[in-house]
């Protein structure tokens, strides 16, 4: 049986993508994500309809498992990777949220919602010591929910979902730490790709605070505390970068692996943190960086979709 995290042989077909379809739809709804807050809407819009097919091909496939192979769904919905359903369907209805299209991103968060506790449960029980980066995906697609509601908020006047997602984000903080304590450090070294979730699970949750920022739900000191939580988890973020960005040149991994789309993520949710904390913090100088991230993030993107080109192309 192959595995959420196996990497296709040359020989591969495209029918083989699945396993790997969540950490590219969060790769490259994140991307879309960058683009919009940085004026580039055409680009944001491919890059939008290329995450909504991926999307697409994920859910018929999660559908798929569960109606006809219940024995392989049960033994992939036990591991990290099953988390990038929700996550990247969370990140998707936040883009289509910021489209305007909030009857979509409602429908999102609520399947999202649906299938993140059951999901959640069955993947935190099964944690154990000195597991891959994927372990932070519990985190990540804790806080991809309060990100889309906190989009919501102010889109549809629900106020109860800001409230919400604000007990989301201290969870999703509790499920950081839980994490780290799991997480093996010499994947920082020999990681295949997923160790950069190290770093992206903090970006999102920066991403989350200055989202909550924004709903205005929130009296001076709560709002006070938000903005220095999305400051601080931005900063501890991009020092995870930094290492992680070092221990790539002094660790070559250049061989493809499907797990590189979960590089992509962190490195584009840490420029969408940068541009959302920038206003939130009101920190005006982080705009110029997070604009440059974005740029690295696509070309990371584009060096990701090209190995998977070619790692499908039969030999």
């Amino acid at each position: 049986m192959r595995g959420p995290n196996a990497t296709p042989g040359p020989g591969s077909t495209w029918s083989q993508l699945p396993p790997a379809a969540g950490a590219a739809v969060m790769a490259t709804g994140i991307i879309s994500v960058g683009l919009n807050l940085t004026g580039h809407s055409v680009l944001s819009g491919i890059t939008l309809v290329l995450a909504a097919a991926l999307w697409l091909v994920l859910a018929a496939d999660f559908a798929s498992r569960l109606l006809r192979e219940r024995d392989r769904w049960q033994s992939e919905a036990d591991t990290p990777p099953a988390l990038t359903a929700v996550a990247a369907t969370a990140v998707l209805g936040t883009r289509i949220s910021m489209f305007g299209w909030q009857t979509l991103a409602e429908a999102l968060l609520a399947l999202a919602a649906l299938v993140w506790p059951m999901l959640l449960i069955n993947v935190v029980r099964h944690w154990k010591p000195r597991m891959p980066g994927a372990v932070f995906l519990g985190c990540v697609a804790t806080q991809g929910l309060v990100v889309l509601a906190a989009t919501l908020v102010p889109a549809v006047g629900a106020h109860w979902l800001g409230f919400t997602g604000m007990v989301l984000f201290w969870g999703g903080i509790v499920l950081y730490c839980l994490a780290l304590l799991h997480f093996d450090l010499r994947e920082v070294a020999s990681g295949a790709g997923d160790h950069w979730v190290a770093g992206g699970a903090l970006a999102i949750s920066a991403l989350a605070a200055s989202k909550l920022v924004a709903t205005g739900l929130w009296n001076e000191d709560d709002t006070d505390v938000l903005r220095t939580m999305s400051f601080l988890l931005l900063a501890l973020d991009v020092a995870w970068y930094v290492v992680l960005a070092v221990a790539e040149v002094r660790w070559p991994r250049p061989s493809y692996d499907a797990r590189r789309w979960s590089t992509v993520f962190p490195m584009g949710m840490t420029a969408a943190a940068a541009l959302s904390v920038s206003a939130a913090a009101d920190v005006p100088w982080l705009k110029g960086p997070g604009q440059v991230l974005v740029w690295i993030a696509v070309a990371a993107w584009l060096a990701t979709l090209f190995g998977t080109f070619r790692s499908r192309t039969p030999a």
